[in-house]
């Protein structure tokens, strides 16, 4: 029996060594270097990890969810107009609306795991290739998890009976394994 090396509880997703160690497998087999993003520079294991490690942050601070919808029921639509609507009042109403649907957008603050990812592409946590090469990382961890070379990150995070702690124990595994099996950074000479 592999030695389990992260395991949480209330998780259906349980990561081991010979887990981490598959996805290793399966990076060196990859077409292309899994740790040079778009930029075409390389990142180190660590920028990666601390990209996934505040992604956790996030989703813990603001809330998870499989999948973002609108916030405000499809019955709010904007009143019909008729010749005898000024502009003004046509400006005015679409203005309302606007300000009212942002409103929603803002009071609905959480986040899948996607758009965290790529909100902390944008901080001082992370950049675009720290962001895609964390998604590479999940979809290796979710290929190891299932047996399936096949299987990407954004459809199993979205399954129905996915839970924000099965996100956090994949998150929690990218970090392991970028600390693991990513470049470490270049010492100064």
């Amino acid at each position: 029996m592999p030695e389990t090396l992260i395991a949480i509880t209330a998780s259906s997703v349980v990561i081991t060594t010979e887990m981490l160690e598959k996805a290793a497998q399966l990076a060196r087999d990859a077409y292309r270097p899994l740790w040079t993003g778009n930029s075409g520079e390389q990142s180190t294991g660590e920028a990666v990890a601390r990209h996934f490690e505040a992604t956790i942050t996030l989703l813990d601070t603001d809330g998870w969810t499989r999948t973002w919808s609108w916030p405000t029921p499809p019955d709010t639509m904007l009143p019909a107009t008729d010749d005898e609507t000024s502009v003004r009042d046509m400006v005015r109403t679409l203005l309302d609306y606007v300000r009212e649907e942002d409103s929603a957008t803002a009071r609905s603050s959480q986040r899948t795991v996607l758009t965290a990812l790529g909100y902390i592409g944008g901080t001082e946590h992370g950049d675009p290739d720290t962001r895609d090469i964390a998604q590479d990382v999940l979809d290796l961890l979710v290929q190891a998890l299932t047996d399936n070379t096949a299987a990407r990150f954004a459809p199993w995070a979205e399954r129905l009976h996915r839970t924000h702690a099965d996100i956090t124990a994949l998150l929690t595994a990218g970090a392991l394994f970028a600390r693991t099996h990513g470049p470490a950074p270049e010492r100064a000479v």
